[in-house]
């Protein structure tokens, strides 16, 4: 029976992951690559939390196999580093003040103020959208479709009593200059990566895995602070 193959999230980086019911060449349960490398569970085992698909849907580099951190990509719910929960309420009353807004538009605001560092989730907005509203804090209007949400004049009042700007609590603290540097050294690393294992031979796979395993346990050596 013909193996369907199905790209991952590191197909990006040069990866190529067979799913099938048996196991066949490079497939799930480890099985060697197209060059009789070691197989795909050796990848994931060498990059531990770092690798491909490893860390959730963004890994902790924000990419394709670099999971959600605090220096993440561009992904859903992303990011980009997160405010308390409690955050959103007083972030939709603080935008509320300026003007009125749609949910989208919310999320947008919040993440450029944020410079990025936090942009919350439809999931989380919304329900406190209609919370506020239940609440006699804000009401809403059909306009284009969609539902324009403004203060009334209790929710002002409980906006004026809030913070300014909450969303500046999620980026206070982080040095992003030095997180990018952090983000794009890691790209590059799994770009580098990515080539060895698609056009490397089983030799080459195998010196490139213990580069990695090398450079992991130095890494956390830095942390115990020893040479």
């Amino acid at each position: 029976m013909e193996v369907m193959k199905m790209r991952t999230r590191g197909q990006d980086f040069g990866f190529e992951h067979e799913h099938g019911r048996g196991h066949g060449h490079g497939g799930r349960h480890g099985g060697a690559g197209r060059h009789g490398g070691p197989g795909f569970e050796g990848v994931r085992a060498a990059f531990g939390p770092f690798g491909p698909g490893g860390g959730g849907p963004h890994g902790p580099f924000g990419g394709p196999g670099f999971g959600p951190g605090p220096w993440g990509g561009r992904g859903r719910g992303g990011p980009r580093g997160r405010a308390r929960r409690g955050d959103v309420r007083a972030s939709i009353l603080a935008l509320l003040k300026d003007r009125p807004m749609h949910g989208y538009e919310m999320i947008q605001e919040i993440a450029e103020r944020s410079g990025g560092a936090w942009k919350p989730s439809p999931g989380s907005v919304y329900p406190t959208l209609q919370l506020l509203e239940d609440e006699g804090l804000i009401v809403s209007e059909t306009e284009g479709g969609k539902k324009l949400f403004s203060l009334t004049e209790q929710g002002r009042a409980a906006a004026d009593e809030g913070s300014e700007a909450p969303w500046e609590e999620a980026s206070r603290g982080v040095d992003w200059e030095s997180l990018n540097e952090i983000r794009q050294a890691g790209f590059g690393l799994m770009e580098a990566f990515g080539q060895v294992w698609k056009t490397g031979n089983k030799e080459q796979r195998e010196k490139a895995l213990t580069v990695i395993n090398e450079a992991r346990k130095k890494l956390y050596l830095i942390l115990a602070d020893e040479d």
